[in-house]
């Protein structure tokens, strides 16, 4: 009975984990816009200094975005196709959870000892810091928004400055995996 309860203890706290761990990205698209003659980028410094994160995290992020698109071929340019830039939000999320139903077990008073069964409920609450990064890129020539990537999940308290960058690389490539749209591309 013991080994059934650590298993279930164990499963529910992997569980949790990757549920904590996990980005959840939507994104948004002009349909007008041929994203194949987009090779070339620079960040917009006017959107990215109102970013309302510490330099050093702008930092790793606009690091985490150069790694993603060098490595499809994009090059850092003065006189780029598209512009880059950057924002987020963050937000304390309280989770309640509810605990009732049915049980047995043993119980113990001075005067009986022996099996029982009954009912019972009980809250449990908790918080945690949940942050969204926006990636917009934009028409260096039209000055128009072409595409936005947005990732939601839950930004950890780690003093762990490696895993600080771990989490914001997981951000920036799950958000940049959905561009280009591929039913741009698809149209090509």
């Amino acid at each position: 009975m013991k080994s059934l309860k650590r298993i279930a203890l164990v499963a529910f706290t992997l569980g949790l984990f990757v549920s904590c761990s996990s980005v959840q990205v939507v994104s948004d698209y002009d349909k007008q816009a041929d994203f194949n003659t987009y090779r070339s980028y620079a960040f917009y410094k006017t959107g990215i200094d109102k970013a309302q994160i510490s330099d050093l995290d702008k930092k790793r992020i606009l690091h985490a975005i150069e790694t993603e698109l060098s490595s499809r071929g994009f090059v850092k340019s003065d006189n780029p196709d598209v512009l880059i830039s950057i924002f987020t939000k963050e937000r304390e999320r309280v989770d309640v959870y509810n605990n009732y139903g049915w049980g047995w077990g043993g119980f113990y008073n001075p005067y009986v000892w022996g099996p029982g069964w009954g009912w019972g409920w009980g809250n449990n609450v908790s918080t945690r810091t949940e942050g969204s990064l926006y990636i917009d890129v934009i028409d260096a020539n039209k000055k128009e928004l072409v595409w936005q990537g947005r990732g939601v999940g839950t930004l950890s308290n780690t003093k762990s400055i490696e895993k600080k960058e771990e989490r914001i690389q997981e951000f920036v490539s799950q958000i940049l995996k959905e561009y280009p749209p591929q039913t741009a591309v698809a149209v090509n």
